[in-house]
């Protein structure tokens, strides 16, 4: 193939992907404005319904979750906390998938304009440990998972404390991407991408800013430390704890969970670095107490956290 063709090969490769992504976008705003018409008093059920057909569609996601609740489950029935159910795994999955569906109704109405109540209505709780932080002028990094609606509490923290950073990864899709940044900076906050993302953070940091990092994804050995999650081993992100031993940024975790037909955020006291540990052996018992925070809340709002996701996928198991 002579050189000429080739770059027409690439070209019309590039055009492709460039109109697969235009119809992937557009295909998501038209289903997205649809479901946000939804009248609020029954978008909740609506989004029940949006989980339950994904859960019988995305059948690789569906048994991801089902074999990661199978694993924990007895770890968690030993934790205080735990409240007895009879739920089977399979069933605890079915609803965590109804919490997701749940998620996107709200999501896309906030998104078409439908949903500034949804935001504004999400009750604060701990906000005593906020202010403690936000006096040493240090900055603040809010420690979360993807739990409950996770994209719900970055916009209603935004909209309530404003100055709100949030650590994201860049969409594949540029059009998909530019759309998820519209929504996220429409309350409040700016964005983050993961490339460069130590440097960003730190400078937020030192203008006593906000940065909210979820740090229950699977990361390289490269990029974590390994402790316990769940009564398994799993690798998890230490960059939280080389900032705080750097900076005294406070570690702080925060989580929402559904009450009723609304969400409570609720902030927790600051979780210090133990400074008469350095190195390896100090960051990885503050990865291990920052992880422990994210295992309480599975604990209590077992269906509100993302399971279908490969969270041991780097760390096989004896």
């Amino acid at each position: 193939m002579s050189k000429p063709d080739k770059v027409k090969v690439k070209n019309d490769i590039a055009m492709m992907k460039k109109l697969r992504w235009l119809l992937e976008v557009a295909l998501f705003l038209i289903v997205s404005f649809s479901i946000a018409l939804i009248p609020k008093r029954i978008a909740l059920g609506a989004g029940k319904r949006l989980g339950r057909f994904l859960f019988r569609i995305l059948k690789r996601r569906r048994s991801i979750a089902i074999a990661n609740i199978t694993a924990a489950l007895p770890f968690m029935t030993r934790q205080e906390g735990w409240i007895p159910t009879s739920d089977t795994p399979e069933e605890i999955a079915r609803k965590t998938f109804e919490n997701l569906g749940m998620s996107l109704v709200e999501i896309f109405k906030v998104y078409h304009g439908f949903g500034r109540s949804i935001v504004e209505s999400v009750e604060f709780r701990g906000i005593e440990h906020f202010e403690k932080a936000k006096a040493r002028q240090r900055g603040i990094a809010f420690i979360g998972g993807h739990c409950g609606n996770w994209e719900l509490m970055a916009l209603a923290s935004g909209a309530r404390f404003r100055n709100v950073s949030v650590v994201a990864r860049r969409q594949n899709n540029i059009y998909l991407h530019n759309v998820m940044e519209k929504i996220r900076i429409k309350f409040g906050n700016r964005v983050i991408y993961k490339s460069g993302a130590l440097k960003a953070m730190i400078g937020e940091f030192r203008q006593n800013r906000i940065v909210g990092v979820l740090i229950d994804q699977a990361v390289s050995p490269d990029d974590g430390y390994r402790v316990g999650f769940l009564g398994r081993d799993v690798w998890t992100i230490r960059m939280p704890s080389l900032i705080a031993r750097k900076t005294g940024v406070a570690l702080l975790p925060v989580f929402i969970h559904r009450e009723g037909t609304g969400h409570v955020i609720t902030i927790f006291p600051e979780i210090l670095p133990n400074l008469e540990k350095d190195g390896d052996e100090g960051g990885r018992e503050d990865v291990a107490r920052l992880t422990a925070a994210i295992e309480q809340y599975i604990v209590r709002h077992p269906t509100e956290w993302y399971w279908i996701h490969r969270r041991w996928k780097n760390s096989p198991q004896p």
